[in-house]
């Protein structure tokens, strides 16, 4: 733009001497009449043609600033219309934001889902499965991307597709109701219970994690994203060729080494099973964290203000691939997400998987690590790497300080008065796994501990037919009825994670888990692990060695 600009004036200033009779080019002046007259006359139309020549100048670069001003903010308005959304969470627990740290930061949690939807003649060309053609989309890639409240670490938490859960109840926006579900169910059909919302809510059930955002690939998001980035390098230990004899498999072939993958190529790594370590859903999701790693060291490589064409088409890519959700509609928005995500060194990025174990009760079917996998979401919740080397300062470098500004205060209106706050007491001690007997009595002993400490209209529900609670919760139906339902819980020493906003209740409702079966208070929850499990299968960000296993069978 400056370029033209010098151009331009360049161009305007000759035209200028031609006009005004000065130089080579100068016109010359009409027979008669004396020289000073014509002196004089030449000197007022040389001031006309100047004033005329300014005007004209200034004009067309009016002109040409606003044109560009406008067409910049087409193109921002354009790229805005173009981000597709989707309801954040769809079921009916609702927790609340993660609690800042001591400086006033607040971590960020975000769901990555791959869809393998067919719901258009791109993504049916390139999920093949004709049988699979409209019908429900399912949520075959879930990663959980939890960014530290100081932005020095990052940690991802993948669940396989093959892991069976208990789904939640989701009510979709236009009143579509999917009941919770009655038995286990495999937690990529949450995406066809309402969409990625129910996803969110299956997590947020199993985990108690807050998550704050998602963000849903297809296929063909997958392979627009692998091309505007030039391709990402991915290892295989031997030749591979995911195909088997009945023609199953993702059809990648590669050879031993390093390989710059992208297009279908790419998508074809993401899904590719037969092939890769034991041939299961385990070793994909291990092939996916070698890619994502490996994307994150590209993107940072490449993705930068000094190289605005890579920019824009990874801009234009993203937005064509992605479904967010509402808190991320705008340019600006993912713009700072992206600028967050980036303080993190590749070192300080932990891929993981949640641990898990072959299911007794569906063959080659998963369930979440009895103790291992709670160990794992609770390092999330509490913001502890998973790379066990701790926090750093904050992410400007600047030493922790006492006068840091504390975090904002709460929107919602303060508690009342303990005196004014209804509590219901659930006796819930039997725990989600029923296999404890209730605690006989337990919702009135503890209506009345509530009554002794100043909550006086606290009532016990001794006929209430609920289910059991592993840890002890508050529930709450509305925002209004939030900051006294936490001063129920602070009045017991419960952490912020246990206050839950639900559909269950009309009211606040304490529920008395397995971890409060006896005494005047829960029992203290253990400190969160500081390092992973080893069965976590932990992937350093950093590590540009790790190189894929092949499956017996499958090389060329």
């Amino acid at each position: 733009m400056r370029q033209s600009s010098v151009r331009g004036e360049g161009a305007t200033a000759q035209s200028a001497g031609d006009i005004s009779g000065d130089g080579a080019g100068a016109v010359p002046a009409p027979r008669g009449g004396s020289r000073r007259s014509r002196r004089a006359g030449g000197g007022r139309g040389s001031r006309r043609g100047r004033r005329r020549v300014l005007r004209w100048v200034s004009s067309a670069l009016a002109f040409l600033i606003l044109g560009t001003a406008a067409a910049g903010y087409l193109y921002y308005r354009h790229l805005n219309g173009s981000i597709r959304t989707d309801a954040l969470n769809l079921g009916e627990n609702k927790l609340g934001g993660s609690k800042p740290n001591a400086f006033g930061q607040t971590p960020l949690n975000i769901l990555l889902i791959g869809s393998d939807a067919r719901d258009d003649e791109a993504n049916q060309e390139l999920g093949g499965a004709k049988d699979t053609f409209g019908g429900p989309p399912l949520a075959d890639v879930q990663m959980l991307l939890h960014l530290s409240a100081d932005r020095s670490n990052m940690s991802v938490v993948s669940m396989p597709r093959d892991t069976l859960l208990m789904m939640p109840k989701c009510t979709e926006e236009n009143g579509k109701v999917h009941p919770a579900s009655t038995r286990l169910v495999q937690t990529n059909q949450s995406l066809s219970r309402g969409g990625p919302g129910c996803t969110v809510a299956a997590w947020t059930e199993l985990t108690k994690i807050p998550i704050d955002h998602f963000m849903m690939i297809d296929f063909k998001g997958v392979v627009a994203m692998a091309d505007a980035i030039g391709g990402v390098p991915v290892c295989v230990e031997q030749n591979v060729y995911s195909r088997t004899r009945e023609g199953k498999g993702s059809g990648l072939k590669l050879p031993k080494g390093t390989t710059r993958i992208q297009g279908e190529q790419a998508l074809q790594w993401m899904r590719t099973r037969y092939g890769f370590e034991d041939g299961t859903d385990i070793g994909r999701t291990h092939a996916q964290h070698q890619y994502m790693s490996s994307l994150s060291r590209e993107f940072r490589k490449n993705a930068k203000l000094s190289n605005p064409v890579m920019l824009n088409s990874l801009a234009q890519a993203a937005i064509k691939a992605m479904v967010v959700d509402p808190g991320l509609n705008k340019i600006d928005r993912l713009y700072d997400l992206s600028m967050e995500l980036k303080k993190v060194p590749p070192n300080r990025i932990t891929m993981s998987t949640m641990p898990w174990v072959y299911s007794t009760r569906e063959e080659g079917r998963v369930e979440p690590e009895p103790g291992a996998a709670e160990a794992v979401f609770k390092m999330v919740r509490e913001d502890v790497a998973l790379d066990g080397k701790g926090s750093g300062t904050p992410a400007d470098g600047a030493s922790p300080s006492p006068t840091t500004p504390p975090p904002a205060a709460p929107t919602t209106a303060p508690a009342q008065a303990p005196a004014k706050i209804a509590v219901s007491v659930v006796n819930a001690t039997n725990g989600k796994d029923g296999a404890q007997a209730k605690v006989k009595n337990r919702a009135s002993e503890i209506a009345s501990l509530m009554i002794r400490k100043g909550f006086t209209k606290t009532s016990s529900e001794t006929t209430a037919t609920t289910g059991g609670e592993d840890t002890t919760v508050v529930r709450f139906a509305d925002d209004a009825q939030a900051a006294d339902a936490a001063a129920v819980a602070t009045a017991l020493g419960l952490p912020a994670s246990s206050v839950l906003k639900s559909e269950e209740v009309s009211g606040i409702t304490l529920y008395v888990g397995k971890d409060w079966r006896t005494g005047d208070a829960p029992a203290p929850a253990p400190p969160a692990p500081t390092s992973l499990p080893t069965s976590a299968h932990a992937l350093n960000g950093d590590n540009e060695g790790a190189c894929m296993a092949i499956q017996p069978g499958f090389t060329w």
